[in-house]
């Protein structure tokens, strides 16, 4: 029987099975071949093109970095527009003033229904005008122009604001002024004010002992001026740079004039404030050394004369009650 090259149904073919009956006697039992799995091909894989979604949004890039840099610019503009408003609109910004309330001549002192509050742009307001919160310092004051209703009232309008003043009309005849520097200890820590009395105390080392003295020169001093202060200015209508002095000026004789100067030269000054109404002068002086210090001879005799002047001061309190 002849077969055809297809397997039959059992998987053997009967030509080749009586071929090798012939040749060995053996049949073919192994197992059958391998046959190749026949693969699918792989897809195609899809390069975006310039059109896709990719390379739309990589367009988007730059569009919003420029747009991010423009909207800071206007930002940064913005704010500098804002800025350069604030100050136009700062010079403008009302300020309450002090002006006369009706025309003020010349040599009159002001009263309380003379001056009112009006505010002005704060550019055309200066320290030499009078704010609201000192009128206190004007009212009761001269002054020496005239002022029309309206107009701002400035402290140089003032007669007690002048500072440039002729020293020389406050001596007596016969007088003479001199300048004493001082510090803020030597000068009762800045206590001093024109028309003080004051007692003049020099310390000194003694040329013959080589000791240092301690000695009352000068007793019932008038002070004349602190610095550029007279009796006449109103230290209320200055400033607190202008109350300030290094120098203290003294009404003296001559002769007296001398002597300071000679002690200015060879040690040291200091100044000791009376009462107003303590016009008394010592007829001995006291001479105080670094012996009498130490010894405490003197401390104790002066220490009953203190007690026995000035206790008043202490004793000043009122009995207590069923006393």
């Amino acid at each position: 029987m002849k077969s055809d090259y297809l397997w039959d149904k059992s998987g053997a073919d009967a030509d080749v099975e009586a071929l090798e009956l012939s040749l060995s006697g053996l049949a073919y039992d192994g197992d059958a071949p391998v046959l190749p799995v026949q693969r699918q091909p792989l897809a195609p894989v899809k390069v975006p093109t310039r059109r896709g979604p990719i390379f739309r949004h990589a367009k988007l890039g730059p569009i919003a970095l420029a747009a991010g840099l423009m909207l800071m610019g206007f930002a940064v503009a913005f704010s500098a527009l804002q800025k350069e408003m604030a100050d136009v609109r700062r010079g403008w910004n009302l300020v309450p003033v002090t002006v006369a309330n009706v025309d003020i001549s010349e040599g009159t002192v002001v009263t309380v229904d003379m001056i009112s509050q009006r505010s002005i742009p704060e550019q055309f307001v200066t320290s030499s005008v009078v704010k609201p919160d000192s009128v206190n310092y004007v009212v009761g004051q001269r002054v020496q122009v005239a002022i029309a209703a309206g107009d701002p009232l400035q402290w140089s309008q003032f007669d007690s604001a002048r500072t440039v003043e002729h020293l020389a009309s406050r001596i007596l005849k016969r007088a003479r002024a001199l300048a004493v520097q001082v510090t803020g200890t030597a000068g009762v820590g800045g206590w001093l004010r024109p028309n003080d009395h004051v007692d003049i105390i020099g310390s000194f080392k003694d040329p013959v002992t080589n000791e240092q003295v301690a000695v009352t020169l000068l007793q019932n001093v008038n002070v004349i001026a602190t610095g550029k202060l007279t009796g006449t200015t109103n230290v209320n209508l200055l400033p607190e740079s202008a109350r300030t002095y290094d120098n203290v000026s003294l009404m003296l004789l001559p002769e007296e004039a001398e002597l300071l100067v000679l002690a200015q030269e060879t040690g040291n000054l200091t100044f000791s404030l009376r009462n107003e109404e303590d016009l008394d002068v010592l007829e001995e002086r006291g001479r105080a050394t670094i012996n009498t210090l130490l010894s405490g001879e003197r401390t104790k005799v002066l220490q009953q004369k203190r007690f026995n002047t000035i206790q008043v001061i202490r004793g000043s309190a009122p009995p207590a009650p069923g006393n």
